[in-house]
C-alpha cells in the first residue's frame, strides 16, 4: 500500500467508529460494518476480489458484536479495516483459506489496538466533561460546541487515525520483505481460519437467538440452509422461494381464520 492508500484506510478507521463526525448511523452502523469496510478497502487498494473474500467471513464473525453498557471488548472498525488491508497486503496470490486466516490474524491485531485506544479516548474525554459542565452552569450555550464537538472529535481522530496510520505503515513496510506465509507457519493460519469459522457460527447463533421465537422457526432456517448448501441456490433465489412460501402461508391462514 502506498501513502495515500494508508491515509484513506486510516481515515475510514476513524469515520467508522462510534461518535465519529458522520454520526453513528453512517459511521458505526454503516462504514464500521465489516462487509462495508472490506468493500471500501477493496476500492482503495484496487483489489476488490480479495477484499470480498475476507469481508464476508468477517461480517459473519462479528455479526453478533454488541457493546453492552458501552463496554467494547473488540473494536470492530479497527479490526475489519486493518484485518482486510493486512490480508490484501500479505496475501496476494493466496487462496481463500489463507486470505481468511491472514484477515483473522490482522483483525486480532487491529482489534486489540482499537480496544486500547478506546480506553485512552475515554480517559482523555474526562476533562472535556468538566469544561462542558462549566459552560452549562454558566448558561454559555455559544461555547458548548467546543468540548462536545471540537474537543470530542479531535480526541477521536487522534486516537484512531494516528494509531491506524502507524499500524498500516508498519505492515506496509513489512509486506515488501519476506512473504508473510514464511514468517507465520501455515498450521497457524489454518488454525485461525478454522477459529474464524467457529466465530462465524457463534455470530449466526447469537442472531438466531434474537430471531427465533418458536421451536418450529428452526425448520425455516434449516430449509434455507439446505437450499443453499445442497441445491446450490443463490441467496436471491432462496429469498424468492421464501416470499412465495410466505404469501401462500398468509393466504391459507387468512382463509382458515
Amino acid at each position: 500500500m502506498n501513502t495515500v492508500q494508508i491515509i484513506l484506510v486510516a481515515l475510514f478507521v476513524y469515520l467508522g467508529s462510534i461518535g465519529s463526525i458522520v454520526g453513528n448511523t453512517i459511521g458505526w452502523y454503516a462504514l464500521g460494518r465489516p462487509l462495508v469496510a472490506s468493500f471500501i478497502v477493496g476500492l482503495i487498494t484496487g483489489d476488490m476480489q480479495d477484499a470480498m473474500i475476507v469481508g464476508i467471513p468477517l461480517q459473519i464473525m462479528y455479526m453478533g458484536n454488541v457493546t453492552p453498557g458501552g463496554a467494547v471488548a473488540w473494536d470492530l472498525s479497527y479490526a475489519t479495516y486493518i484485518g482486510t488491508a493486512g490480508a490484501i497486503m500479505f496475501g496476494r496470490g493466496a487462496g481463500a483459506t489463507e486470505l481468511i486466516g491472514l484477515a483473522v490474524v490482522f483483525a486480532g491485531i487491529g482489534g486489540l489496538v482499537g480496544q486500547l485506544m478506546w480506553n485512552v479516548s475515554y480517559a482523555l474525554n474526562l476533562p472535556l466533561n468538566r469544561i462542558a459542565k462549566k459552560y452549562a452552569d454558566e448558561g454559555d450555550t455559544k461555547h458548548m460546541f467546543v468540548p462536545n464537538v471540537v474537543g470530542g472529535q479531535l480526541i477521536g481522530f487522534i486516537c484512531r487515525f494516528v494509531p491506524a496510520m502507524i499500524v498500516l505503515t508498519a505492515l506496509s513496510v513489512g509486506s515488501s520483505q519476506a512473504d508473510f506465509a514464511n514468517l507465520i507457519p501455515s498450521w497457524l493460519t489454518t488454525t485461525l481460519s478454522v477459529f474464524g469459522g467457529m466465530m462465524a457460527s457463534l455470530g449466526m447463533g447469537i442472531i438466531l437467538s434474537f430471531l427465533v421465537k418458536k421451536g418450529w422457526h428452526y425448520a425455516v432456517f434449516l430449509a434455507g440452509f439446505i437450499l443453499v448448501t445442497y441445491f446450490n441456490l443463490s441467496t436471491m433465489a432462496v429469498a424468492v422461494v421464501a416470499i412465495i412460501v410466505g404469501v401462500c402461508y398468509y393466504n391459507v391462514v387468512t382463509k382458515e381464520a
